[in-house]
């Protein structure tokens, strides 16, 4: 099961964003309350990632922070203390021209009210990678290319979400590579992977638990108690969460009607999708659809729900 494939269709909900800082002299920020995923990318100069219970940790040009769900932390000219630090502010302005002691891009998925992926909420909250550009030189053009994106150029709306999401995969594989089998989630169950599989592969069946359970051959309490330990929450609770993700991509990129949603998500009707909707992204479908601004290229019903394999 391609679980990176799967963490990263799950963040694709969100609004993906990327700017450039450049810090000079003494400087700090802290980054508080985002739900979402995210990474800070070093590309100029040394600096200090500080988290509010971890030691300080050095950063060096071509370090990447990985941030897989949300974790508060702060980036500093110095180490210190991370509570010190003012919160970072996110503005419209451009950085100022010219050299700088650090410069980093700094990209992120805002989930607003959506589920971040388990796989990603199962790793350490920050990540260090310094890339072997030798094993890996396409992360090196990757960073070039998102440090030549700017916000008012035509047609980054489509090329930011790309890159961000080809730097994540670049990233996740090598610290899966560079990690010891014991600190990675763990997906070894071979029955879980498969009901995963096939919650992933056809959310819009009428599922219960106890159908789960039989395409893998448990009983309903064994199924639960190992998803549960696994997954870290119940069968039904996963499923509902992952068809409001896959409506919320539609939403987001198709103008497919309610009911057509609704339906190819698993819900009889318009009334009770909306109902789950609205309580796990704290506003209604259609309202959540104009908030989004679906892209005008796609065209309705355009895209399945069916994740890549």
């Amino acid at each position: 099961m391609d679980v990176i494939s799967q963490a990263i269709n799950s963040v694709r909900v969100g609004r993906g964003t990327v700017r450039k800082f450049r810090q000079s002299g003494r400087w700090g920020m802290r980054y508080s309350g985002l739900t979402g995923s995210g990474f800070h990318f070093v590309l100029r100069g040394d600096g200090w990632l500080l988290a509010p219970d971890a030691p300080p940790k050095a950063l060096r040009s071509g370090d990447v922070v990985l941030i897989p769900s949300g974790a508060d932390h702060g980036l500093s000219h110095a180490p210190g203390a991370f509570g010190e630090l003012p919160l970072v502010r996110l503005g419209v302005e451009q950085p100022a021209s010219g050299p700088a002691d650090f410069e980093f891009l700094c990209g992120a998925y805002r989930l607003d009210r959506g589920q971040v992926h388990p796989y990603l909420t199962a790793m350490p909250g920050l990540l260090v990678v310094s890339p072997d550009y030798g094993r890996d030189p396409k992360l090196r053009s990757l960073a070039s290319l998102l440090a030549d994106e700017s916000a008012d150029q035509e047609g980054t709306a489509v090329t930011w979400p790309a890159l961000l999401d080809l730097m994540l995969v670049h990233v996740l594989r090598q610290w899966l590579s560079d990690t010891i089998p014991a600190d990675r989630p763990d997906i070894a169950d071979p029955a879980i992977a498969a009901v995963l599989r096939t919650i992933h592969d056809s959310p819009s069946e009428p599922w219960t638990v106890s159908r789960l359970a039989e395409t893998v051959g448990l009983s309903r309490t064994a199924l639960t108690k190992r998803f549960t330990a696994l997954v870290g929450k119940p069968p039904m609770t996963y499923l509902t969460d992952w068809r409001l993700n896959c409506a919320a991509r539609l939403l987001r990129e198709t103008d497919a009607p309610l009911a057509a949603v609704a339906r190819q998500v698993g819900y009889s009707s318009e009334f009770a999708f909306a109902g789950a909707f609205r309580r796990a992204y704290g506003m209604p479908p259609g309202r959540f659809r104009v908030a989004k601004g679906r892209p005008a290229h796609q065209t309705a019903g355009s895209v399945s729900v069916k994740p890549a394999q």
